[in-house]
């Protein structure tokens, strides 16, 4: 008998029942809440007459709805915006669930604050109604994305009904280039694959650049396994993950956390596990990479031209590439480091980490932002702000010309309010580029944090490997 994966081993250890037809009953060790589905989710939960099964474990982040702006209070830019968060809180609170609100000095992105604080471990399962859940497999949890019906399930029972997914291995080899990230090599991945590439699969991320590689690069890689259509993503965890977690407010402390350690030590896909699917991908050949058009698969290095529709041999492709290059306002054969940019954004769950500002940082210093461009840096979490703003950092972005604002979504998505116009072409470190995400009309290009601060110096998409020192 082969030995078990990754993911066999959390989904086992969590199996309360077989419910027949590849369906198990899987014990949720946290339930995440924010505050644009939140309300929602524990509105109906009183409605129904249930009660929330064990509070301790739930938790809600004030980050969609909420002003990144300075002086920020529940007035969102989003109409309606104030009666979310003002729900969320009230019912959060009436049903004994823990809230990292505004002015709490732990506010932020639910996906960049709730691992930060410790609760997310290696082993866990983790769920909300938010897609980018999967960020934290980085730190080796089975993390995914659930809908608001499903989040009242979990709050009322403590457990989900979920069909086992099939089980993909991508194996990244090789070693980084200067200026690539974890943000080049995943959107390298679906831009080979397509974005419908990990449909139907759990992916674990494995292989020598992946160990080599940071925890919150690990993270980053996760949170894009959703653009990849993949059920979740993870990484088993190591020493650099326990060294990351270890001190965190709500890690276990003392003999709990040896003990904790030694049970993370097995959570590693046996060697000779089986997989339905393998990926290799040689990272040496990767180079810094930005989207052309309205899908993450349209995704190519900042060097390459626009491709001609009439080039690709699928009639369903060539519409929807005709279809983007008419969006984007390009056309075949463009340049993609010709393309002047109107914004630079420096934010969301895939890209506001520490890490991620420092490497920013690095490109911007001395520098300043070229004429008519606006840039703007947001923290994923105001712990993530006050670490850099200790360091410095927001001292170099301002000098540069960015805006340096309070933590939270901001502008990865338009349905927070707060937005770009339309026509404007956005180079951006979130995760989705699809027609209106960051506005009615605007042209947005995914790229690393690097690339971001390279193009805002630059005015222009730019190839972050020309200002690295």
């Amino acid at each position: 008998m082969p030995g078990k994966t990754l993911v066999e081993k959390i989904w086992d250890r969590h199996r309360v029942a077989d419910l027949g037809d590849g369906t198990d009953l899987l014990y949720v060790d946290r339930v995440l809440l924010h505050e644009r589905t939140g309300s929602v989710a524990l509105k109906s939960l009183g409605e129904a007459g249930r009660t929330v099964r064990n509070p301790a474990q739930a938790f809600v982040c004030m980050d969609h709805i909420v002003d990144t702006l300075p002086g920020r209070s529940d007035d969102t830019l989003m109409p309606g915006g104030k009666a979310f968060i003002q729900e969320t809180r009230a019912a959060a609170n009436a049903a004994g669930i823990q809230v990292f609100d505004l002015g709490d000095p732990r506010q932020g992105i639910v996906h960049v604050v709730i691992p930060e604080q410790g609760l997310t471990l290696p082993g866990l399962t983790v769920v909300c109604p938010d897609s980018h859940t999967c960020t934290q497999g980085g730190l080796g949890a089975l993390a995914w994305g659930i809908g608001s019906t499903e989040g009242e399930h979990a709050l009322a029972t403590q457990t989900l009904a979920v069909r086992r997914p099939k089980r993909m291995r991508v194996t990244l080899t090789g070693a980084l280039a200067p200026g690539v990230t974890a943000k080049d090599l995943v959107l390298t991945l679906i831009g080979r694959h397509t974005a419908a590439g990990g449909s139907g699969y759990v992916i674990e991320f494995a292989g020598p650049v992946v160990e080599a590689m940071a925890v919150e690069a690990r993270m980053t890689l996760c949170n894009m396994a959703v653009e990849f259509a993949a059920w979740t993503g993870l990484c088993a965890p190591d020493d650099k993950t326990v060294a990351w977690l270890a001190g965190r407010p709500f890690a276990p402390k003392g003999a709990d956390w040896d003990r904790a350690v030694v049970a993370w030590a097995d959570l590693r896909s046996d060697a000779d596990a089986v997989f339905d699917k393998e990926i290799e991908l040689d990272c040496t050949e990767v180079a810094p990479v930005v989207t052309w058009g309205t899908s993450p698969q349209h995704a190519m290095a900042v060097t390459g031209q626009v491709p001609d529709p009439a080039a690709d041999p699928d009639p369903n492709n060539r519409e929807a590439q005709r279809r983007a290059l008419a969006y984007m306002g390009l056309n075949p054969g463009d340049r993609l480091a010709d393309l002047a940019i109107d914004a630079a954004f420096i934010g969301s769950c895939t890209n506001s980490r520490l890490s991620d500002l420092r490497t920013a940082a690095a490109i911007v210093k001395g520098r300043h932002v070229a004429r008519g461009v606006r840039a703007i840096v947001v923290p994923g979490s105001m712990q993530v702000k006050a670490a850099a703003e200790a360091e410095g950092l927001d001292r170099v972005f301002l000098d540069a010309g960015f805006e340096w604002r309070e933590a939270g979504c901001s502008m990865c998505f338009f349905a927070g309010g707060e937005h770009f116009g339309a026509g404007q072409r956005v180079i951006t470190s979130t995760n989705r580029n699809f027609e209106n995400r960051q506005g009615p009309g605007t042209r947005s290009h995914l790229a690393s944090p690097a690339s971001v601060a390279a193009s805002a110096i630059a005015g222009r998409i730019a190839d972050v490997r020309d200002l690295m020192d």
